[in-house]
């Protein structure tokens, strides 16, 4: 028995030692994340790592299969060569597991999910990828990751060793037992003995999203997204029948009448120049006129008396590539894929700067970083646009240590260009970098740098100061009188930490104003519930240009209130209207805030929309 028993022994500790490097990794996560942690009572704190086990012994059984098979054929294997193979499977695995928690607790911050395959999208641009940290982040980081990993490799040493200190040779009979437990780790790794295996709807307890995300195994988490990770033909989102999903889209539309732009129109003329400006991470959070904190966007604020200020206007999703592709081909986003990623899909997406230059309109797009990041180039030519200015057309004197150029040096020359490049009408487009993580720009911290939110408020206030700037010089030049100027984000920001249910439209609520010589309207609000797939199908409309390809937008200026809003998350949604909203989230199955008296028109609609533009995407070629 003895031989069996040590054998056992060392399965046991070895799954447990990987079971308690988890349960470390989640009490880790809870610190790190302090001020989530401290908004949860006693009873929730304690129920997250009791939850989340279930998980963490899943994991620990996938990483315990291969050892306990080794184990089991070590009755006829030397033990040197036994305990040799061991560790050259753990070490390396402990490494990456480690740089995974550690990535993850990065990334949920300012991305709200736990660790994915989300980041594997931007794998082939790794400088892009890790240039939300700053350099001392990058390295302080990297050096802990370095040294706990090598804490870790002791521990397991230890196990390892201890156990085959005297670790008796083998009995035959032992084997088939071994077999049997190694077998029987396929229950642990699906949570039991029922039909369905575990999933994340296994560790889901709380109404508080940051305690059922706190319980979820974070290279568990990783891997099962990564395994289901294919680009077949299923529709995770599928609810109800297509075509009954498709058709409460289309009723959700069809009633609002279109303007007639004969009749009405906010320009002073048909062809009027459009700069489109996409703010990074623009939050209405920080803009006092739309309720926000004062004094972050003071120049911004001033501007919203000369234009039209949209009060209820808010992003598709969560990050650039979505937020791009919502406003220049007015596309729902999907809640975990990328569409810019993948050519033989975009090129077939109607594009506002074509459906501009069909109005003869010339085009340019400038902005401080690497086009190539996200695959943005590629989308952006095959809507048409071949005058662009990125951060290869600088000095890098003008750049910071991370994203690109600094915002007022690639506004400055947006004002250089525009004389000697283009003719006019133009439709132009400048992308702005500074207010990305990790917030560096080469002026005074107005909120001063102790804290990453401050830094965020400061870097917006860079930002806003830089497009004061730009707008007092674009109005002395020729081109000021007839040109359309719109200013919007390219999606909203987790900070300033706010109160609310996760996901919340106040992490999607963003500005958008229009504003310049062209307008014959100034100091006006509009309140319709509005996104960015409306921009291209608005401006469409009001330029009598060809905006019913733009299938998911509508016109923000109709003549009705039922206006509504979409947008998406790492698989949920939110969709709101000026009545009620519903936000659901497809892992658990629940809703996540249901409120408002069409709340339940909402929940229908937000269902239908996300399983139809879902659809689209996987059909789109």
């Amino acid at each position: 028995m003895k031989t069996l028993n040590k054998r056992l022994a060392f399965n046991l500790y070895y799954f447990g030692t990987w079971t308690g490097y988890f349960i470390l990794a989640r009490i880790i996560f809870l610190l790190f994340y302090y001020d989530l942690s401290s908004d949860l009572n006693f009873s929730t704190l304690i129920q997250i790592p009791l939850q989340g086990l279930k998980l963490d012994f899943a994991f620990s059984a996938y990483l315990a299969a291969l050892p306990f098979l080794i184990i089991s054929f070590s009755i006829w294997i030397p033990k040197r060569i036994t305990k040799a193979i061991l560790k050259y499977y753990t070490f390396p695995i402990l490494f990456f597991i480690n740089l995974l928690m550690f990535t993850d607790l990065g990334l949920y911050g300012p991305w709200g999910i736990r660790l994915d395959s989300t980041p594997l999208i931007y794998i082939n641009t790794p400088t892009e990828m890790l240039a939300s940290l700053s350099t001392f982040a990058l390295i302080g980081s990297t050096l802990l990751w370095i040294v706990s990993s090598f804490f870790y490799v002791y521990i397991f040493n230890k196990v390892i060793n201890k156990s085959f200190s005297d670790f008796p040779k083998g009995k035959i009979w032992n084997f088939p037992v071994l077999l049997i437990l190694t077998g029987s780790l396929i229950i642990v790794m699906r949570g039991g003995l029922q039909n369905t295996p575990m999933n994340h709807s296994s560790v889901y307890f709380s109404d508080t999203m940051f305690a059922n995300h706190a319980a979820i195994n974070f290279a568990w988490n990783f891997m099962n997204s990564v395994s289901s990770n294919t680009y077949d033909m299923k529709n995770p989102f599928q609810l109800t029948d297509l075509s009954k999903a498709k058709n409460t889209y289309k009723t959700a539309r069809t009633p609002l009448q279109e303007i007639d732009s004969t009749s009405y129109s906010i320009l002073k003329t048909k062809r009027p120049n459009v700069l489109l400006i996409i703010w990074e991470s623009f939050t209405a959070k920080v803009v006092e006129p739309l309720g926000g904190e004062a004094g972050v966007t003071e120049q911004f604020n001033k501007l919203t008396k000369e234009g039209i200020l949209f009060t209820n206007f808010y992003a598709n999703g969560d990050r650039s590539d979505k937020g791009l592709v919502a406003i220049l081909s007015g596309y729902s986003p999907q809640p975990h894929k990328s569409v810019i990623k993948m050519p033989n899909k975009t090129r077939s997406l109607p594009m506002l700067t074509q459906k501009m230059k069909d109005l003869g309109y010339t085009t340019s797009y400038h902005h401080g970083g690497d086009l190539n990041f996200g695959n943005m180039k590629t989308y952006l030519r095959s809507g048409g646009i071949s005058n662009f200015v990125d951060e290869s057309d600088f000095d890098n004197k003008d750049a910071n240590s991370k994203w690109g150029i600094h915002d007022h040096v690639v506004l400055k020359r947006y004002l250089d260009d525009i004389p000697k490049k283009q003719t006019q009408p133009f439709f132009n487009t400048i992308f702005t970098l500074s207010s990305h993580e990790p917030f560096e720009f080469p002026d005074t911290y107005k909120f001063g740098s102790d804290t990453y939110e401050n830094k965020f408020r400061s870097s917006l206030a860079y930002t806003d100061k830089s497009i004061g700037n730009f707008i007092k010089e674009a109005k002395k030049q020729p081109w000021w009188d007839n040109t359309l100027v719109i200013i919007t984000a390219d999606h909203g920001h987790p900070l300033p930490k706010h109160k609310g249910a996760f996901n919340s439209p106040k992490k999607f609520h963003i500005p958008m104003l229009w504003l310049g010589g062209a307008l014959k309207e100034t100091n006006k609000t509009v309140s319709a519930v509005a996104s960015q797939t409306d921009i291209a199908y608005t401006l469409l409309s009001l330029l009598d240009g060809d905006y019913k390809s733009f299938t998911w937008g509508t016109n923000i200026f109709k003549k009705d209130t039922t206006h509504f809003a979409h947008y998406i998350f790492n698989k949920g949604f939110g969709t709101l209207d000026k009545d009620g909203l519903y936000i659901y989230d497809y892992l658990s199955k629940k809703p996540i805030l249901k409120k408002g008296k069409s709340s339940s028109k909402m929940e229908k609609l937000g269902k239908a929309i996300t399983q139809t533009t879902y659809q689209d995407f996987l059909e789109r070629k």
